[in-house]
């Protein structure tokens, strides 16, 4: 006797929601398609595809969680895959979410913490997608500051102080409730300015060992951090002024997180930190570090090839802070946004946003009220993008120019950033003819990368080496390879 298939049951859930929303079939398979392509899905369902969800066919894949976040938007309350009647899944894109509130925005970052700190390798292999910034970086603009992110606050429970003995406590002449404070920290527990004051000193660690040694030293760890210290203070007790300064000071940490991914190549995870760090941003009420969270992403689409996109979040940026910014921050904002044209072959564009960099950083004073995360731009920053914006354009007696000033200036405790410099003078020299010169800077920086955890720095030294591959024969750059060999 031939066994039937197992019969589908309709999904009354999916159907009863479609009514409650309003859609036709054809309707929710055209915003599936569309939120699809903000996350660079290309899905092509249509209304047969939903008839076939009402059925009981269960779609695979990311679908379930973006169908769940078509209902979610319509109806302005949270909807996961299982309230759909549809099974879970852990779509890919998971992480470019834009929490709607403070409490969703803990939910998400922490279980990305969770998943990062753990044996989730596939994680790190997540791609990077442009179409998953637009969303973002659009709902932070037009965003308003969370109302309230004070959590757990009680009323003051009076102390009853009897005048006389009280019978229920022997041995006592007043009747209290000793305070005691776990060693251990756990959710509900309140939160004070030293905590806030503790991750602000171990963001400035994490931050140093990234400049010396690469993103790669210590990242899991700053990922465990932020897991075990930080999820239990964000699910603790705390005022609305010392939330605001912990939502900032987890921001600062996971956008760290994310800096610490993208330099080892994680880009698709990187991405999806920078994301949830630009929501903790408006949580914490800083729209000033929202835009420098809007810088890192750029940067990092700069470096991918995404220079329109780059040149986007400049601007939004430039948009979401107001020109009412400190000079350094202007000059920031145009820095960044001149690397995006420079991708793009944009000189003009380009040329026009290092001059006004140059003004904004020759207008500041040093009694200015600079943001801690602007004040590293500095006169040998500003050279170091200058220089990278003239290779980009084959500009390369202005990129050893810059770059060289770039060397100068630097201090020596950003070595990952000074090794960039020295790749950009060696490419500038090597396309002026001087092959010596860009051999022995080429030696020098991959003898650095080799010392680095740094998927960046090794990247620049082999995009070197393949600029120099018309010469391969030449003895300098025979001999440049016999160094590099000797490094194992």
């Amino acid at each position: 006797m031939t066994e039937r298939p197992p019969q589908r049951v309709p999904n009354r859930q999916l159907a009863a929601l479609i009514a409650e929303a309003g859609f036709s079939n054809a309707g929710l398979a055209r915003r599936v398609d569309q939120l699809g392509l903000e996350h660079g899905l290309d899905l092509r369902y249509d209304k047969t595809s939903v008839t076939r969800w009402l059925r009981g066919q269960q779609p695979r894949g990311t679908t379930p969680a973006l169908i769940a976040e078509v209902f979610t938007r319509r109806l302005g309350r949270r909807l996961s895959a299982q309230d759909l009647g549809l099974d879970a899944c852990a779509p890919v894109y998971a992480g470019l979410e834009f929490a709607a509130t403070p409490e969703e925005a803990v939910d998400i970052v922490s279980g990305l913490w969770r998943k990062d700190s753990g044996s989730h390798a596939e994680l790190r292999k997540i791609a990077f997608t442009p179409a998953g910034l637009v969303v973002p970086s659009r709902d932070w603009l037009i965003g308003r500051a969370d109302d309230r992110v004070a959590r757990g606050e009680q009323p003051p429970v009076p102390v009853v102080r009897p005048s006389g003995p009280d019978p229920r406590v022997p041995s006592q002449g007043r009747f209290s409730v000793p305070r005691q404070r776990s060693t251990e920290r756990g959710p509900g527990q309140r939160v004070s300015g030293g905590d806030v004051a503790a991750l602000r000193s171990v963001a400035d660690l994490f931050r140093s060992l990234d400049h010396s040694y690469g993103g790669g030293h210590a990242r899991q760890a700053l990922v465990r951090y932020l897991e075990h210290e930080a999820e239990p203070m964000l699910r603790g007790t705390y005022g609305e002024a010392t939330g605001r300064r912990l939502f900032g000071a987890v921001a600062d940490l996971t956008r760290l997180a994310g800096w610490t991914s993208y330099d080892i190549a994680a880009h698709g995870l990187a991405q999806r930190y920078f994301v949830q760090a630009l929501r903790l941003a408006q949580a914490a009420g800083d729209r000033a570090y929202g835009s420098y969270v809007l810088l890192t992403m750029s940067c990092q689409a700069v470096y991918l090839g995404h220079g329109r996109e780059a040149v986007q979040l400049a601007r939004v940026a430039q948009q979401g802070v107001g020109p009412a910014a400190p000079p350094v921050v202007q000059a920031m904002l145009n820095a960044v946004e001149a690397r995006g044209h420079a991708v793009l072959g944009e000189a003009r564009a380009c040329g026009a946003c290092l001059v006004r960099a140059e003004r904004a950083l020759d207008a500041a004073r040093p009694g200015d009220e600079v943001p801690f995360w602007a004040r590293p731009f500095d006169e040998a920053q500003l050279a170091d993008e200058q220089g990278h914006c003239h290779r980009d354009l084959q500009q390369y007696r202005a990129a050893a120019q810059y770059a060289e000033r770039a060397l100068q200036l630097r201090a020596p405790g950003y070595a990952r950033s000074r090794l960039f410099c020295r790749v950009v003078l060696a490419t500038a020299r090597l396309a002026l003819g001087e092959l010596d010169q860009a051999c022995a800077l080429g030696a020098e920086a991959a003898q650095q990368a080799a010392e680095m955890r740094s998927a960046r720095a090794i990247e620049y030294v082999r995009e070197f080496e393949r600029r120099l591959e018309p010469y391969r024969d030449a003895p300098p750059v025979r001999t440049y390879r016999d160094r590099v060999a000797a490094l194992g």
